[in-house]
């Protein structure tokens, strides 16, 4: 495996890899299990609540139980995974009561990835977000498409990422990681199945828009209004229309991948 992977590759018919893989040096046996653990988890191929097979799990990896168990540990530590004494381990589920604390702790890392785009100087910002525009027109193909609940999910997710990763801060990328990863697992544990709405390309377009103008503090603003919308609505709080399109939860087209 290269030591940097191509997070933007991956989708329905292979492993998950943005926002999931930050860049490491020589990775080891148990950097590479947390990358399939996490994109396991990220694609559905853990659900909310399922337990962690270890002897499945490492036949299908390739690995002993030891790495295995290692790796898991990193995720508990994560918040991703919750071992119970006799239980052993299991993907966390993200309710009703933990959703607002989610989306504040994503408000601050974004806004800080914002407002520090928004704060380079032009021709240094435009660099910087010209990935993040790339990922924007991948949410656009998606949302005209409108029909692959999965496929938009993943683009919207990639391009909040996206811009926290314009950073180039290992620190922001990493708890964005964990977030982004936590936000998915909150899509997938809501009672009404995995939905995700269809209508959010123009208010992308104006977060964008204003991080390219240098405009940190209307981007945070921006952000804090969407991410209130995104609260309302999956607290069933959201009294204005909005359209949404449902997919799959269940993530067996996914699958790990056998390690080098």
């Amino acid at each position: 495996m290269n030591q940097t992977q191509d997070r933007g590759s991956a989708r329905r018919n292979g492993p998950v890899t943005r926002p999931l893989v930050n860049t490491v040096r020589r990775p080891s046996t148990v950097d590479l299990i947390a990358v399939e653990l996490r994109n396991a988890i990220y694609g559905g191929t853990l659900m909310p609540g399922s337990s962690v097979r270890e002897a499945e799990v490492a036949s299908q990896l390739g690995v002993s139980r030891g790495p295995l168990r290692e790796s898991a540990q990193r995720l508990v530590q994560e918040g991703l995974l919750v071992a119970r004494p006799g239980a052993g381990l299991r993907v966390v589920t993200v309710g009703a009561d933990q959703i607002d604390d989610l989306y504040q702790a994503r408000l601050a890392i974004e806004s800080a990835a914002v407002r520090q785009i928004a704060a380079l100087d032009p021709e240094v910002r435009r660099r910087h977000i010209a990935s993040a525009e790339v990922l924007f027109d991948a949410l656009e193909s998606a949302l005209e498409d409108g029909s692959d609940a999965r496929r938009i999910g993943d683009a919207d997710l990639d391009l909040h990422y996206g811009l926290v990763e314009a950073t180039g801060n290992l620190r922001l990328m990493s708890f964005a990681s964990t977030l982004i990863i936590q936000t998915r697992i909150a899509a997938l544990s809501h009672a009404d199945g995995y939905v995700v709405r269809t209508d959010i390309l123009d208010v992308h377009r104006t977060l964008l828009r204003q991080v390219s103008d240098g405009d940190g503090q209307a981007a945070s603003e921006t952000l804090a209004g969407h991410f209130r919308q995104t609260v309302d609505r999956l607290l069933g709080r959201l009294d204005k229309p909005f359209s949404t399109v449902s997919g799959e939860a269940d993530g067996s087209h996914f699958s790990f991948n056998r390690l080098p």
